[in-house]
């Protein structure tokens, strides 16, 4: 689609209430996403497809295409099957890359696990989800991925590579683990790759891919829940492929583009957003690392000429500030997206005015929307794009309501529904909180918003009780659960407070058990190694008791504004 055409994706709300409806003359895709490769692969086969540039990897397609098939194989040769969920705990490698596109080949369903779990989180996704099978890194920073591995299931030092059995994750029969090194009970991805390139049948992957249907499960993603437990969601090759192509779309993505890609793959930004949207169009992948460093990522940009970068706020405001910025030449830049957390106006403007991002656009979703609802496109006006996250993407709905479910009218402030081919199939393995978050095909956001008379939306404030850190969704109740189990901890509230770097930081207000004393470092010490380290709370207060209404609800608002005073802290404006 060119950017003339994309001026007309976009239908204004009707009869003065806010609800819209994307261009709906548009066509899906029913191809699943080996099949979607594929295409891609045989239009622009020599064409560059993958850069790695920690890992001194630079594939075309065809190249990218062969390893795909070849780990692919490797899967069928341990037995996985269709259906199988396979679980991959590492931070941006190629093998994520390899691997997101070789079980989605043989209908394999791929469990997303953030780099960031520690033991408490990784039990629980690999148990909700059933794994099979896990390839993990052997490390990332100073989280020892293997170390923690061995700790859930000691029974890795004594059993055979692939026969594992473990009391605490009963599912778990493969580890595969990245790197050089080998580990007692652990199969070696080199060796897993190896094995399946010695007896690739490409007519057999072929017939195997032939009997997958569009609308088959094949991604779990874990997002944090509101009541305790993380949820996972369950995605389509039909959710993932079609909203990356119109993604691309308002981007205006074509083969000739290249997209550096500094935010992660365990992500929907990363995973979707990124690399589904360049296999759509076949730009070329560009990772700078393992993680994102601001300086890694400007050197990307400048030495691989990237035209395109992504990332959340956070990230472009590193970028911005990095003492080495104007180093680097990032003339070419012309496109790319900010999402993950409300993008601040002057931030926005920057990146447009220093970094040559005239075409950057703004995406607003969740995960279990696929994820972009709304997203902006690179010929609306510079003021829409700084102020707005866009409008809604082709063949979707979307509608503001009030507490009683009714649409209310443009300008006015309600909770945003949506609709369409990008809703999830459901929450892994729990039926009664999809019901609760799916209704009559509408996916109830929990965010509070607006919609202009042109269509556009404003994200204003959350329904849900959650926070935003540095584009991680955070959800208090996790946390607040979590730091329950401390022996001195009687009561605890979790909430956010501003922060000019991360968007938003985590406080908690703890009321210790009568009789005990207790200090931020024991709290910090419990949740080391157990929960994600942007869970874990900057700042800790002690109080001897908790701001209640008559009624006797917590005002976590009266906590808000009153840690706020004490940190001399203010909200920022954003889109």
């Amino acid at each position: 689609m060119t950017a003339s055409a994309a001026q007309d994706w976009n239908i204004a709300p009707l009869a003065g209430f806010s609800q819209v409806r994307g261009r709906q003359d548009a066509t899906l895709c029913d191809a699943p996403i080996h099949r979607f490769l594929l295409d891609t692969v045989q239009r622009f086969a020599d064409r560059p497809a993958v850069v790695f540039r920690e890992q001194g990897v630079r594939w075309t397609w065809a190249q990218f295409q062969a390893e795909v098939d070849a780990l692919a194989a490797g899967f069928i040769a341990l037995g996985l099957r269709v259906g199988d969920r396979v679980g991959i705990w590492s931070p941006n490698r190629v093998e994520w890359l390899v691997t997101q596109f070789a079980t989605a080949r043989v209908g394999l369903v791929l469990v997303n696990i953030n780099p960031a779990y520690r033991i408490a989180e990784l039990e629980y996704a690999l148990n909700l989800s059933g794994c099979r099978a896990l390839v993990t890194a052997e490390q990332l920073k100073t989280s020892k991925y293997l170390e923690m591995l061995q700790r859930l299931a000691p029974e890795l030092a004594t059993c055979a590579p692939g026969a594992l059995k473990a009391a605490r994750m009963p599912a778990l029969e493969m580890v595969i683990r990245l790197g050089a090194e080998h580990t007692p009970g652990m199969l070696n991805y080199a060796d897993v790759l190896a094995s399946g390139r010695a007896r690739v049948d490409r007519a057999a992957l072929d017939a195997l891919g032939a009997g997958l249907s569009c609308h088959d499960a094949i991604n779990i993603q874990f997002t944090s829940g509101t009541t305790g437990n993380p949820k996972g969601a369950t995605l389509t090759h039909h959710n993932v492929v079609n909203n990356a192509r119109f993604i691309a779309q308002a981007m205006d993505f074509t083969e000739a583009d290249s997209l550096c890609i500094p935010v992660p793959l365990y992500h929907c930004f990363g995973m979707v957003l990124a690399v589904l949207a360049c296999v759509s169009t076949g730009a070329t992948m560009v990772f700078p690392g393992e993680s994102f460093e601001p300086v890694a990522t400007l050197q990307a940009v400048s030495e691989e000429r990237c035209t395109a970068l992504h990332g959340v706020p956070t990230m472009f405001i590193a970028e911005l500030d990095h003492p080495r910025f104007a180093e680097f030449d990032l003339s070419r830049l012309r496109t790319g997206i900010m999402a993950g957390s409300p993008c601040p106006i002057e931030t926005m403007k920057r990146v447009i005015a220093e970094m040559h991002l005239s075409q950057i656009t703004i995406a607003y979703g969740m995960t279990e929307t696929s994820p972009v609802s709304f997203q902006s496109s690179t010929t609306d006006p510079l003021e829409r794009r700084v102020s707005t996250v866009g409008r809604i993407q082709p063949m979707l709905e979307a509608k503001v309501v009030d507490a009683d479910g009714k649409v209310v009218p443009v300008g006015e402030k309600g909770e945003l529904l949506v609709r369409g081919y990008s809703v999830m199939q459901g929450y892994w393995g729990d039926a009664e909180r999809t019901r609760e978050a799916v209704r009559d095909g509408w996916m109830h956001t929990g965010d509070l918003a607006t919609i202009d008379a042109e269509g556009y939306c404003n994200i204003v404030g959350r329904a849900k009780d959650m926070l935003i850190r540095g584009g991680e969704n955070v959800y208090p109740r996790e946390i607040e659960e979590f730091l329950f189990r401390h022996p001195k901890v009687q009561s605890v509230q979790v909430f956010g407070v501003p922060d000019t770097r991360y968007g938003e930081e985590i406080c908690a207000w703890i009321v210790p058990k009568p009789g005990q004393s207790c200090t931020e470092d024991e709290i910090r010490d419990f949740c080391r190694d157990q929960i994600a380290h942007y869970k874990v709370p900057r700042y800790i207060r002690f109080v001897e008791d908790m701001p209640m209404t008559i009624t006797g609800k917590v005002q976590k608002f009266v906590m808000r504004e009153k840690m706020m005073a004490e940190l001399g802290l203010q909200e920022a404006k954003t889109a």
